[in-house]
């Protein structure tokens, strides 16, 4: 017999109609991940800003390798985060992990905003310190996130439910506009744009915008700590049947009998992470995943950090290299504000629409090759483009960010969440998306040299040029490897993971 002939609890959450607890279960996890995004994309609008206090000798801008470490430490951070959380989400329990991750992203949110040092090196220093142990936070975030609300939701409705978690980044991104347009204005330093000297209350503006990113997540903390353990992982890998019949009977509202005997029978033949049979299982799935979570956020990372010198570039909307201060900060915000409003919500909010539709195959192939095609349309003709058409270049470069979003952004969050065993489920999201964040510090590190490494208009623009060329390469092997990601479509945890008995990977009895 299979798994879910016996356990009726993970029955009953497959089938379960939309109800409060999915939503408070969205609004906890998805809040999690409105910070997430906040603090890893608002030190985007500051760094100008940074260079312009604390590196007046070095042309008022951030040396390169300093850029390299304000920008890069936060996603070694949260590489090494969602490594060790991804593990231990599997030892110790989803809920467990979960609050230490809230707790190092309050903390440092508010310690990145009053780093401190005599000179601009231990600010920067102190800055760069604080930011690795928030990313190391946020790592986790991602792992526990995406497996918490798997677990909790209905099959039906599963990918919708997890859109909407990963939707929040891209709140977060606008929150992070709309927060430096805001102080940005309060700290209005009323000096000319290309004055030499910044006012002291300069200082206060980034400080302030990087602080504001523990708000979300501290008033979510008593909420996240009252969330029931899941079924699955009570059930499956802690093998108490018990805990997990009363933790559901409270959510659901319906009495469960405790299923000792049938979670013992179910839960005889596992096997490891380093196993033959997870090897023939779910190797190629894990290789999969982690191959197009990489690609993806070489692109997508890497278009966000290049996105100031598109603005600059074109001008848009009243962004220029000599803007300096307050000036600059709310110029570039309120471009990303626009362009979060353009691109991506609506990429984020199709993706909610038609996931469980389409599925996930679907959408994260479509998205891979149209966004290969927009970088390529926009790299060929890069003159024509630069020259006499700046709102059609704008325009399809927003909409790369549209289909990353309602594609592989969205997509390469979600399946991993679905297709692996629950005692193994956080341990390999947390292997893949540490693989997303390789990729994302290929992108800021090389992508940052490649377009800011160059001295010189004709040379940027060559640069960005490259870049969009490369950008388009990268997103072409997307479409390829996507082929090596199963569809969880409409299926139960259970069945998509493969491992019930005479079942292969995709839920196919043998």
């Amino acid at each position: 017999m299979s798994r879910r002939e016996h356990l009726k609890v993970l029955d009953a959450l497959d089938a379960a109609k939309t109800q409060a607890y999915h939503f408070m279960a969205i609004i906890i996890t998805g809040m999690g991940f409105f910070t997430d995004s906040y603090d890893l994309f608002s030190i985007t609008i500051v760094t100008n800003l940074l260079g312009q206090i604390y590196y007046t000798k070095s042309g008022s801008t951030l040396p390169i390798g300093v850029a390299y470490s304000v920008y890069g430490v936060a996603l070694c951070g949260t590489f090494a985060g969602q490594l060790f959380f991804g593990c231990l989400g599997d030892k110790l329990g989803r809920k467990k992990a979960y609050g230490v991750t809230l707790i190092l992203m309050v903390v440092c949110s508010l310690a990145s905003g009053l780093s401190f040092g005599k000179k601009p090196k231990g600010v920067i220093a102190t800055l760069c310190f604080f930011r690795f142990w928030l990313g190391f936070g946020i790592g986790g975030d991602y792992p526990l996130s995406a497996t918490i609300m798997s677990e909790y939701a209905n099959k039906r409705t599963r990918g919708a439910f997890i859109a909407v978690v990963f939707s929040m980044q891209g709140f977060g991104i606008l929150a992070a506009g709309i927060v430096s347009l805001v102080v940005s204005s309060i700290f209005n330093d009323n000096a000319d744009a290309v004055a030499p000297d910044l006012p002291p209350q300069c200082d206060y503006i980034w400080r302030i915008i990087l602080m504001f990113g523990a708000i979300p997540a501290a008033m979510t903390y008593y909420w996240r700590m009252q969330m029931p353990e899941t079924a699955r992982y009570t059930a499956l890998v802690a093998k108490n049947a018990r805990q997990a019949s009363l933790d559901m009977s409270r959510v659901l509202q319906e009495e469960f009998e405790s299923e000792q005997e049938a979670v013992e029978r179910v839960t005889q033949q596992q096997y490891g992470l380093f196993s033959m049979k997870f090897v023939r299982r779910h190797g190629r799935h894990l290789f999969g995943c982690s191959i197009c979570w990489l690609l993806l956020d070489i692109g997508y990372y890497s278009q966000v950090l290049f996105q100031k010198i598109i603005f600059r570039k074109f001008h848009w909307p009243g962004v220029s290299e000599t803007m300096r201060g307050s000036h600059e900060v709310y110029k570039v915000a309120k471009a990303q504000t626009f362009l979060a409003f353009c691109g991506l919500i609506q990429g984020y909010w199709f993706a909610v629409a038609f996931i469980d539709d389409l599925g996930r195959f679907v959408i994260q192939l479509m998205g891979f090759f149209l966004m290969s095609s927009f970088m390529f349309a926009l790299a060929i003709p890069y003159d024509h483009w630069s020259k006499s058409n700046m709102h059609s270049f704008l325009a399809m470069y927003s909409l790369t960010f549209f289909f990353a979003n309602f594609g592989p952004n969205t997509t390469t969050f979600i399946i991993p969440a679905e297709i692996f065993p629950a005692r193994l489920r956080s341990t390999c999201y947390g292997i893949a998306a540490a693989s997303g964040k390789i990729g994302a510090m290929i992108g800021t590190f090389g992508f940052l040299y490649l377009t800011e490494g160059h001295s010189g208009s004709s040379s940027s623009d060559k640069g960005l040029r490259n870049a969009l060329l490369i950008l388009s390469g990268i997103n072409a092997f997307g479409v390829v490897f996507t082929f090596l990601v199963p569809d969880a479509k409409g299926k139960s945890l259970e069945e998509s993971e493969g491992d019930e008995e005479g079942e292969d990977n995709r839920g196919v009895t043998n």
